[in-house]
């Protein structure tokens, strides 16, 4: 225990997942005193939290600002939005009082400084958020860290939570290792040197007359020969338990407002409409983003998204004269180290791509034509640098399919040849990873036609990359798309210039299948809205012909006709497992 919190008192607002991994990090630190509000009369976890942290008060109903009182520091939980109207009497008398107002990201980056300071414990962070692709890019970073032989945790936004998982840690590792510190050196004894034998009188020689030398110049002589004796560098800790390397998978929701988390390496994979109406607009949710990369961290970008491209700092303006004119005086500045990738061929040393030769498309990185070290020509313009292009493996050996998710991997090699991760054990590693569940995963073959379950894509940017990935995959074949759901007030239009050039059939489903097919108006394909997805399936796959794709992208959220993605993703596998049974075959 590193006693963080000791004595103090805590108020825990919001009691998800996070807000319990919260209170049960503020007991464990030594809170005197835990307080959680949720507004919910019977909160999801009310029971784990009666369990794990017994001395806890639950507060319910209203927040009232007089909550406030006594406590030392608020954690709020990812899901409340900074903009609830239920939360600002007592954030604002927070800002007030001084009292800080934290997520558990804050805490999971004070824990780590703390480690640094008591235990020496300083691993590697690699930290990945975007609209879509955190959770293939973060559980894909990890295997590939875990082949290179490093010892990893995976956690962050689907959870483990990241104080669940430092605490387990922590306990499994019992106590701070043993470890030197430059006070407390167990140095090596030199071996005593044996004695010389006394010379004999033949042997003395008449010394050389002594130079007249006073004894200040003696001294500065002295001064200048002697060496420094430096004691050796101390034994670092050996840890059992603690990770070599940690892997976050970090929302929008965690990022905001985050303080004092500096990761190794960070990416940002992309950036469309979602969460608009928990950060108010687009800007603050791309400014959510951006956070991730703290203040040193190596930027990995998509350099095909100009919302994250401009997330890269640039130069400051010159200062101006009183006429307007710019002066002439160095401004300092310090550019990011900043690594890109993308569906292009790389064009800067360190940057990932794709390449095509003999007509087939290769993941790529981009190397210096000469011997100067990677680090030193990041800093150079691109067209100053002579490269070679590497190619690594074939897109297609990815068990993972969609150019969306060759993109993906380019992002986890980035980050984890950042930390030093050989090249050969993860292009191993990459060809043998077959993805999450519900994300662009292929569910069998029919009559020659793929059924794809992307139940996950539930905004439009993930139902797009998974148009445009497959679509460019499969040359010559087209998808029959099953969509719609809850579009929480979402834009549909960007969905259209995909489907027109990848689709031959939509099926729509749910709530905003109005909203869908007026935004598909005029399309030359078959459109048909359906009360079920079973129907919707069905008729999809009557469309589609030999070497198209039935795909389950829905753009939409669930709840409006499923429990979860989830539940949607089943009805869908089980309704293509029917149709194969009406035809004699298995899935």
């Amino acid at each position: 225990m590193l006693d963080l919190l000791r004595d103090q008192s805590i108020l825990v607002l919001g009691l998800g997942d996070s807000g319990l991994a919260m209170a049960a990090w503020a007991a464990w630190q030594g809170a005197a005193r835990v307080r959680v509000w949720d507004s919910r009369e019977a909160a999801p976890q009310d029971a784990a939290l009666a369990a794990l942290v017994p001395q806890a008060e639950r507060l319910r109903g209203e927040l009232r600002a007089e909550e406030l009182d006594g406590a030392q520091r608020v954690f709020k939980s990812p899901g409340l939005s900074p903009l609830d109207a239920r939360l600002q009497p007592l954030l604002g008398r927070a800002r007030e009082a001084g009292v800080r107002v934290q997520g558990e990201l804050d805490l999971f980056a004070e824990a780590l400084a703390a480690l640094k300071a008591q235990w020496r414990y300083a691993p590697a962070v690699l930290a990945i958020t975007g609209t879509n692709g955190k959770t293939t890019t973060t559980s894909l970073t990890g295997q590939l860290c875990e082949a290179a032989g490093r010892r990893v945790a995976v956690a962050g936004n689907i959870g483990p939570t990241l104080l669940d998982t430092l605490s387990s840690k922590l306990r499994e590792e019992g106590h701070a290792p043993a470890f030197d510190t430059p006070e407390q050196l167990d140095l090596p004894m030199p071996e005593p040197e044996p004695e010389a034998d006394a010379p004999l009188l033949v042997d003395v020689v008449e010394p050389a007359p002594a130079e007249d030398i006073s004894l200040e110049q003696l001294d500065e002589l002295l001064e200048h020969k002697a060496l420094p004796i430096e004691p050796p560098p101390p034994r670092p800790p050996e840890f059992k338990a603690l990770p070599e390397v940690w892997v976050l998978e970090l929302s929008s929701f965690q990022l905001d407002g985050v303080q004092g988390f500096e990761p190794s390496a960070a990416a940002v994979l992309n950036i469309t409409q979602d969460h608009l109406d928990w950060h108010g607009d687009l800007q603050a949710y791309a400014a959510a983003k951006a956070r991730i990369f703290g203040s040193q961290a190596l930027m990995v970008i998509n350099r095909d998204d100009p919302l994250v491209e401009a997330m890269v700092p640039t130069p400051p303006p010159p200062p101006m004269g009183a006429r307007g004119k710019p002066l002439k005086v160095t401004v300092k500045w310090t550019p990011r180290r900043v690594c890109r990738f993308g569906l292009e061929e790389p064009q800067a040393p360190g940057d990932f791509g794709l390449v095509e030769a003999g007509g087939i498309a290769w993941l790529a990185r981009a190397l210096p034509a000469d011997d100067t070290p990677l680090r030193v020509k990041r800093g150079a313009k691109a067209e100053e640098v002579e490269l070679q292009i590497q190619r690594l493996m074939p897109a297609d050996a990815l068990r993972i399919r969609g150019r969306h998710n060759s993109a993906n991997a380019l992002a986890a090699l980035a980050l984890a040849t950042e930390i030093g991760c050989p090249l050969a054990p993860m292009l191993h590693a990459l060809r043998e990873y077959r993805g999450e569940p519900h994300r662009v995963e292929w569910v069998g073959t029919l009559g020659g036609i793929d059924f794809v379950d992307d139940s996950k894509g539930t905004n439009v940017g993930a139902t797009v990359a998974a148009i445009a990935g497959l679509g460019a995959d499969r040359e010559g074949s087209l998808l029959s798309l099953v969509l719609g759901g809850d579009g929480k007030g979402q834009d549909f239009g960007p969905l259209r210039a995909p489907i027109a050039r990848h689709a031959r059939a939509v099926a729509l489903i749910g709530k905003d299948a109005e909203q869908i097919a007026l935004s598909l108006q005029g399309l030359e394909l078959p459109i048909e809205r359906h009360a079920s997805l079973e129907t919707a399936t069905r008729w999809a796959f009557e469309q589609a012909r030999e070497g198209d794709t039935v795909l389950l992208s829905p753009a939409c959220a669930s709840l409006d006709m499923f429990r979860n993605y989830a539940h949607r993703a089943e009805v869908f596998v089980a309704t293509a497992r029917e149709l194969a049974a009406e035809r004699g075959e298995t899935l």
